[in-house]
């Protein structure tokens, strides 16, 4: 896999330690220097180049660098230091350019490794292996059906929310690299045997949520169906205040509620949700739930309001887009016995769990 790293600093300058194994490191096609455990390289933004450093002496200035690494479980720690950020740990290999204005930095890494240190950044440590399962089989799904998502930005998937967090390697959870090696090569696929979107939120609030109400486009694996696994946990549940002219003023100025008739202004502070919806209030008035959520940072869109004094009081349910698997209702399905393959399919349905290898391999053409 190659996974764009860091990008959301714009790393300019940066040491780099060898935590584990040995490193060649090449500047273009040549060798130019060997590094084993404990040595220190720092590598500089410099006029659309690489600068390349160490022990305080310039080795080269370059376009591109690759770090390949000739030892098993080799690992590189990355300090930043402009700007500063807290050290990170990534396995295998790496490569670096020169961006517009800064070093591009690409993790050249493992499936496996990838999808643990993706899951660690995910879920956290703490929880049973069968959601580590699920997670794994999500997660692998995820990355090998978008393997072109970066391709413009040479890279496969970027380390952020936009693809999957990927903020370190594994490290302080054994047990997620026992979920990934026992479900190696698993991944889910649809009716027609392609590759799922495997959406995933932290918490749906008690009913998950349909893609059409999010994306506006519907998904025939993801449906809306009340679920109690997770209704009972920390996030299940909030409330937050908005003062009645900031509301009035957005629901006025962006959808024109303050041309409601007579007798109906007030509609616009009392919305019940029981079960999720798309719209605010009545489709009528176009007004999305999504929009609301956007505009006043809400963990969800599924909320129900009423007017207290000077300030609407929004009391919501779940947090994240609630589409596909629900993470704390498959913590709690996994801690009730639950096997990942039953979590699975729990939250999507009309879906199948097959080795993407071996899929892949009985699928080539003669000759190929």
């Amino acid at each position: 896999m190659r996974i764009g790293i860091l990008r959301q600093y714009k790393v300019s300058k940066i040491s780099l330690t060898i935590d584990r194994g040995v490193y060649d490191v090449y500047a273009d096609t040549s060798n130019i220097v060997r590094l084993v455990e404990g040595d220190k390289i720092q590598l500089k933004y410099y006029s659309g180049r690489v600068q390349v450093m160490k022990d305080g002496v310039d080795l080269i200035l370059t376009t591109k660098l690759k770090f390949i690494p000739t030892t098993q479980n080799s690992v590189i720690q990355y300090n930043s230091i402009q700007p500063s950020f807290k050290s990170r740990y990534y396995q295998d290999g790496l490569e670096v350019n020169a961006a517009s204005s800064n070093l591009a930095l690409v993790n050249i890494v493992d499936i496996d490794n990838y999808l643990g240190g993706v899951i660690e950044s995910e879920g956290g440590g703490g929880r049973h292996i069968e959601y580590y399962k699920v997670q794994a089989l999500m997660s692998r799904t995820y990355a090998l059906k978008n393997l072109k998502r970066h391709e413009k930005d040479g890279f496969q998937l970027c380390d952020g929310v936009h693809c999957q967090a990927y903020h370190n390697m594994l490290r302080h959870t054994p047990s997620i690299n026992t979920a990934v090696k026992a479900t190696t090569g698993m991944v889910m696929v649809d009716n027609r045997n392609s590759l799922i979107t495997s959406y995933f939120s932290a918490n749906c609030g008690g009913q998950t949520c349909d893609a059409a109400f999010v994306w506006n486009t519907s998904v025939p694996y993801v449906e809306s169906f009340i679920d109690t696994f997770c209704i009972h946990t920390k996030q299940a549940t909030w409330e937050k205040r908005v003062s009645k002219a900031t509301w009035d003023n957005y629901l006025n100025k962006e959808f024109g509620l303050n041309q409601l008739p007579i007798g109906q202004s007030e509609e616009r502070y009392n919305f019940v949700q029981d079960d999720r919806k798309a719209f605010y209030i009545h489709p009528s008035l176009g007004v999305p739930l999504r929009d609301l959520r956007q505009k006043f940072k809400l963990k969800s869109t599924y909320f129900s309001t009423i007017l207290v004094g000077d300030e609407v009081v929004i009391k919501g349910r779940g947090f994240g887009h609630g589409v596909g698997l629900c993470q704390e209702g498959a913590m709690n399905m996994a801690k009730s016995g639950f096997t990942y393959e039953q979590i699975a399919l729990f939250y999507f349905s009309n879906v199948s769990i097959i080795d993407y290898y071996r899929g892949q391999f009985f699928n080539q053409h003669e000759g190929e």
